[in-house]
């Protein structure tokens, strides 16, 4: 029965490093993944009140956890993560990164209060600082963040969804009384998942067509107003509506907004990429509407980059908890023994687990590198290169994408890994699952986010998102060439490297190599996105009516080429991690790690490489047979690879699931932890 034993697998990882007493190499493993702000990550787990991130003991009602979590976004206003995510001259610090970095630990947390928090700090607060200027900053930062202003931000209609460009609601000059008339036109501009609104927000970041009074529009802008008054009852003309219960986010008040006829100052308007002047006069730094819209949008990024870090630290407790389990929970002898094996011993509970945690380490790798761009690009203040900008955007739309669909189908498979524990509300799964399965909806569909990155890379990151219909990215397509995609990863020399050293595609054993590996992932990426832009090419002499035909029809290769680059991203992170280790035990399992999210991801698309020739069907059978092996190397691993997660057991708030007081769970030799 040694298949069901991890530490007789007799190979590498397990033959090197078969155990951690000192912790060493968890230290140094957690060292890697917390990154650049590795010191706000570790404030925070010595924090003195870690209460005040940990999820809510004992069920809620929806009042009461709204309530709660209100008492505890108001709390978080007395730590520095708002502030820092603030440039000097508006009174914060200017560290970008480190302020979405400590966003990302609320994740961990109560996922409530990390969505009211990301409303109020990072969409209304984000919305005054980047698309307002000195007289916003000046009246209302300060209210933000304090929390004696509580805000929304109203872009989401009814009608409309993600086509924000083409919002209902109006914002309409009227010179006579110098004012903005904001209105809700019809039922499908209503307003509509507003977080904020429902109970606490007193002002709203209204988007809307601004219309000067000769009734031209130009385009969506941002305005302020109030929806509250001192007392909380709703301000003349605008109409509050409650979501009510939603599948997750209890601690979230969700409303509706409408306007009719709701008159503020001109003052209101957030007029750093357009103006009006008193006698109605329109002005912009920026001519074109579209360039103007998306301009405005690039500004807002730093909340989608929020998104994927806490779908991403959820993700990881989640893996966390169904570890532990597994690692302590017995079920079933084998034969002559006489004793239960662990949970962790079998190749199929392995096999579940092991992947998706090397998928996590790749994700919040890569999560570390999007957020030091981020910073670097919010550093420069409008100044940073307007192709840094739109790079910027298609990483975060990309990761985005892969952390929260990583974190709806890694957090059920851990419910289901846990079996029955896994599904009492008490060991948090449920909530978890519940809680971030809108992730992939908010701040971004998923499936938009996928076709904004392939846009990204079929114009190499250099045209503006000037117009994002189906017929722009069919111009682009036709001067795309993938090469020069591959030559502007921040990993280049290191990929270019790694490829000169694969060897021959026919060799035993060439999958585990990674110079064959990243070929593998390069040369499907580079495939799905030159055929795709081959096929978009060809509709670009065609009439309209056809030209979106060929479009929609290519939707699924559009999609593919996407998460083929993102998957290479992901792959790029965890080579560079590798490639920075000094010789030793961290440099080798981290190395096991790398093997097995590049095995794994290439076994879920094998279909594609042996269509394509890539892969013989005896090399295919080879990557299933790498796989189970690294799995079962890597089993006796299993606690040090969470553990270097570090999240505090006040945060995980999983009883039953954490290893029972005096268990032996870490040290059994079934588990091999």
């Amino acid at each position: 029965m040694d298949d069901l034993n991890p530490d007789q697998s007799g190979t590498r990882a397990a033959e090197r490093a078969p155990a951690d007493p000192t912790g060493d190499l968890t230290t140094e493993l957690t060292r890697i993944l917390d990154g650049r702000w590795g010191d706000v990550r570790r404030r925070l787990r010595a924090h003195d009140d870690v209460s005040r991130f940990a999820p809510p003991d004992g069920p809620l009602s929806m009042e009461e956890h709204r309530a709660h979590t209100t008492r505890q976004l108001l709390a978080l206003t007395g730590e520095d993560f708002a502030s820092a995510g603030l440039a000097k001259g508006m009174g914060g610090t200017g560290d970008f990164g480190a302020s979405v970095t400590a966003f990302e630990m609320l994740g961990h947390g109560d996922l409530s209060l990390l969505v009211k928090a990301g409303v109020q700090f990072g969409l209304f607060g984000g919305a005054l600082a980047n698309l307002g200027t000195q007289r916003h900053h000046t009246a209302y930062v300060p209210g933000m963040l304090d929390g004696s202003l509580l805000g929304c931000f109203a872009m989401t209609e009814t009608g409309h969804g993600s086509n924000v460009q083409h919002l209902e609601t109006t914002a309409t000059h009227d010179p006579t009384t110098d004012e903005l008339v904001i209105h809700s036109p019809t039922p499908g501009a209503q307003k509509n998942y507003i977080g904020n609104a429902a109970r606490d927000g007193r002002m709203a970041a209204v988007f809307a067509q601004l219309v000067t009074a000769d009734g031209e529009s130009h385009g969506v802008h941002c305005v302020l107003v109030p929806i509250r008054d001192e007392s909380g009852r709703p301000m003349p003309g605008v109409t509050i509506g409650d979501c009510g219960a939603k599948g997750g986010l209890p601690g979230v008040d969700n409303g509706t907004l409408e306007f009719d006829s709701v008159r503020v100052p001109r003052w209101n308007l957030l007029n750093r990429y357009g103006d009006i002047s008193p006698d109605g006069t329109y002005t912009s730094p920026i001519d074109n509407t579209s360039r103007r819209f998306f301009t405005m949008l690039g500004t807002l990024v730093r909340g989608r980059v929020s998104v994927a870090g806490g779908a991403g630290a959820a993700t990881r407790s989640a893996l966390t908890l169904a570890t532990r389990y597994a690692l302590h929970r017995r079920q079933f002898a084998a034969p002559g023994g006489a004793e239960e094996l662990t949970l962790m011993s079998y190749r199929a509970h392995q096999r579940k687990l092991l992947p998706a945690i090397a998928r996590s380490y790749a994700l919040m790798l890569a999560q570390n590198d999007l957020v030091a761009m981020m910073h670097e690009v919010a550093g420069h203040e409008g100044t940073a290169p307007e192709e840094h900008q739109r790079e910027l955007e298609a990483r975060a739309a990309g990761i985005k994408v892969a952390a929260t669909r990583h974190a709806t189908d890694a957090i059920q498979m851990c419910r289901e890994a846990c079996g029955g524990a896994g599904y009492m509300a008490d060991n948090r799964l449920t909530a978890l699952k519940a809680d971030t399965d809108v992730f992939t909806t908010f701040e971004g569909d998923n499936t938009v986010l996928l076709q904004l990155v392939a846009k990204g890379l079929l114009t190499e990151f250099q045209e503006t998102f000037e117009d994002n219909s189906p017929l722009a990215m069919i111009a682009f397509a036709s001067r795309f060439t993938a090469s020069s995609i591959l030559e502007k990863t921040p990993a280049a020399g290191l990929i270019s490297k790694l490829m000169s050293r694969a060897p021959s595609s026919d060799e035993d054993g060439a999958e585990r190599h990674r110079g064959r590996q990243v070929s593998l992932f390069v040369d499907r990426e580079k495939h799905l996105l030159e055929g795709v832009a081959l096929r978009l090419s060809k509709a670009a002499k065609a009439e309209p009516a056809d030209a979106f035909r060929i479009f929609n029809n290519a939707q699924d290769h559009l999609l593919a080429a996407a998460e083929a680059h993102i998957d290479r991203v992901l792959l790029e992170a965890l080579c560079a991690a590798v490639e920075e280790c000094e010789v030793g035990p961290t440099k080798d399992l981290l190395d096991d790690v790398t093997d097995l999210f590049a095995l794994s991801t290439i076994e879920g698309h094998r279909a594609w490489y042996l269509e394509h020739g890539r892969l013989t069907p005896v090399h295919s059978k080879a990557v299933i047979h790498d796989v189970g092996v690294l799995c079962k190397d890597l089993a006796p691993h299993a606690r040090t690879l969470v553990d270097a997660f570090a999240i505090p057991d006040a945060w995980l708030g999983a009883p039953g699931l954490l290893e029972p007081l005096g268990s032996s769970a870490g040290q059994d030799p079934d588990a091999g932890a």
